[in-house]
């Protein structure tokens, strides 16, 4: 009986067509025999990102800061030298941040502009107080320490909400940082948060902290990369987020230890 089902009657259709072509010969039948019967899972055209990837170009980016910055302590760079390389940082920063650019050229020239920056300001520090780098330093590479402690604890997960309260306040230091530059060319010590009062300990503190939590989002951005399969050079990007948040820590930290040491 012939079936009124369409999905039948054109299988019918389609079985009739297929035979009804010449047979095959004995070596296109053991063609068909040996063909797999599955197709293998196809590969990434491109190598993945690996820790050790970031942990190579991270050793890179900062070892050209480290560099940059002994060359300008030893030379002894002039302040406006300083000022330029750091205008020239701040650049090479943003393109690097809003673009999430993974050249390498770009991300190092940031570094080193940015170590000729933190050479000049850490010899003046320095100048004034001594020994205040080597704290400064220790109390950098104990806040990535810890943070990468928490992090792998997973005491504090990095969730979108806690992402976007992040950039948050990132933003609203940043806008605190102007307005005290600002009201600072009228008023001596603008809103005081850049000087030696409990308002300017508590200001460092939480900027010191926020530093802390990208470090955080640093941590995690590697760990997402890895797992889903980025490629290899987006560890230049996790390497310049790595020493931004390093960087913005350092100075922070100098900063806040000031406060306490005296210049005798």
């Amino acid at each position: 009986m012939e079936s009124k089902n369409p999905v039948f009657s054109r299988s019918r259709q389609q079985a009739a067509a297929g035979w009804a072509g010449p047979t095959p010969s004995p070596d296109q039948l053991q063609n068909m025999y040996d063909a797999p019967s599955y197709a293998p899972p196809s590969r990434p055209a491109y190598r993945t990102m690996t820790i050790d990837d970031v942990v190579v170009r991270g050793f890179m980016t900062l070892g050209a800061l480290v560099l940059a910055a002994a060359a300008a302590w030893y030379l002894n760079v002039p302040p406006m030298v300083a000022i330029g390389a750091a205008v020239v940082a701040l650049v090479l920063g943003l393109i690097a941040s809003f673009t999430m650019s993974t050249n390498p050229a770009l991300i190092l020239g940031y570094a080193v502009a940015e170590g000729v920056f933190l050479g000049k300001i850490s010899s003046v520090f320095e100048g004034m107080i001594s020994g205040i780098v080597l704290q400064a330093v220790l109390g950098t590479a104990f806040a990535f320490g810890a943070v990468l402690t928490v992090y792998a604890l997973r005491i504090v997960r990095v969730t979108p909400k806690l992402v976007k309260f992040v950039v948050a306040a990132a933003i609203a230091a940043v806008g605190l940082v102007l307005v005290n530059l600002i009201v600072g060319l009228f008023n001596d010590g603008g809103l005081g948060l850049r000087t030696d009062t409990p308002l300017g300990w508590i200001f460092s503190i939480a900027m010191i902290l926020l530093g802390c939590f990208f470090l955080l989002l640093d941590f995690d951005s590697v760990e997402q990369g890895v797992k889903q399969g980025a490629p290899e050079k987006f560890a230049w990007q996790c390497a310049f987020g790595l020493t931004l948040s390093l960087v913005w820590i350092y100075l922070e930290v100098l900063r806040f230890v000031s406060y306490f040491t005296s210049s005798d």
